[in-house]
């Protein structure tokens, strides 16, 4: 498997992000290895808060949740995915599948000997370890979810699957401003895009708004993960927009980012709907303490869907946030730690 490795450079003296780095090799599923990089703060026989980032980031957007629970006496690990961050990034988008991701981070889980794991995750970090989850459920201690799902195409019948793939061929690739503003466009009222992406197929609609995005990072010529952020964030300097766009010189290493929106088991004959809803089955059954922490504005409301049906919500004080958008370790980093830390404590 080729890899793009990011230069060192490109991460020396980034904006609130102190943290030395720490590697780990894993096997990259083709014989060979591929180096993960993840901070590592906080004591190290400490209980442990592994904290995932989802697309187009990597740990760097949980660089003001790290301190505090750091300083909570918390070992804090937040790694980078395969394809982000300081992590290496294969060069080939097929490379690059639901599946290897959950290999990769099971690999990363199991080689540092991580157990009794307070989980914390938002978008692609959610369906990427609520995947160990249900793998693996005594690993894990809590879970704290936010911003995230785990699609599994149950509101959507197989007969309707032509229809949305023709949906998605014929949205147009729009640029980075033209994007952005397609998305925003009424996404609040469509609901989340399981909900887009029923009502496209009954008819109700003519496109899920979120296949913009899935055709800008497949296809856009202007395709930046920091510029997104900027707009994405509610407040974003651009030394903080230099942080974002660290890992993404060049073209090589944005492949997993662009990856990212395709492989979400948009349509219910996705190749990983089978292993969602198997996940599904077991998470049914997870009575561990298991926090949602969204943010009010975020449209999925999936928060509902795991409060309603995962065993571990009942009874928990759910967090909705105010004043942030999709990225609610960036956009009130303080309420979120503040949050995990009161869960864990009202969960002994």
């Amino acid at each position: 498997m080729q890899f793009y490795r990011t230069p060192d450079e490109r991460f020396h003296n980034l904006v609130e992000f102190p943290f030395e780095p720490h590697y780990l090799h894993i096997d990259d599923g083709h014989g060979a290895e591929l180096r993960m990089h993840y901070v590592d703060e906080g004591p190290k026989n400490g209980p442990i808060i592994l904290c995932v980032h989802g697309q187009p980031v990597w740990s760097y957007s949980f660089r003001n949740v790290i301190p505090p629970l750091a300083a909570a006496g918390y070992r804090v690990i937040a790694p980078d995915l395969v394809g982000f961050g300081r992590s290496d990034k294969p060069i080939n988008p097929l490379d690059y599948t639901f599946a290897a991701h959950v290999k990769w981070m099971h690999d990363f889980v199991c080689r540092l000997s991580l157990k009794q794991v307070n989980l914390v995750c938002q978008d692609w970090g959610g369906p990427i370890t609520l995947r160990l989850v249900a793998a693996e459920p005594d690993r894990f201690a809590r879970v704290v979810v936010s911003n995230t799902g785990l699609a599994d195409g149950q509101a959507i019948s197989l007969a309707k699957a032509p229809k949305l793939r023709q949906f998605l061929a014929q949205t147009p690739v729009l640029n980075t401003e033209d994007c952005d503003n397609a998305m925003r466009q009424g996404l609040g009222e469509r609901g989340g895009f399981q909900d887009q992406a029923k009502n496209a197929a009954d008819g109700i609609d003519t496109r899920p708004p979120f296949m913009y995005w899935i055709q800008h990072c497949a296809k856009s010529d202007d395709f930046n993960p920091g510029a997104m952020m900027q707009r994405w964030l509610m407040r974003c300097t651009d030394a903080q927009q230099a942080g974002y766009a660290a890992p993404f010189p060049v073209e090589a290493a944005k492949q997993g980012a662009r990856r990212f929106p395709s492989l979400i088991p948009l349509f219910p004959d996705d190749v990983e709907v089978t292993a969602n809803r198997q996940a599904w089955a077991v998470l049914r059954q997870f009575d561990k303490p298991f926090l949602t922490a969204f943010s009010e504005d975020d449209p999925g409301h999936m928060d509902l869907r795991f409060q309603a049906e995962v065993p571990g919500a009942a009874g928990q004080k759910h967090v909705r946030f105010q004043n942030a958008m999709h990225y609610t370790q960036d956009d009130v980093a303080q309420e979120f730690a503040a949050a995990v830390l009161a869960f864990i404590a009202d969960n002994p």
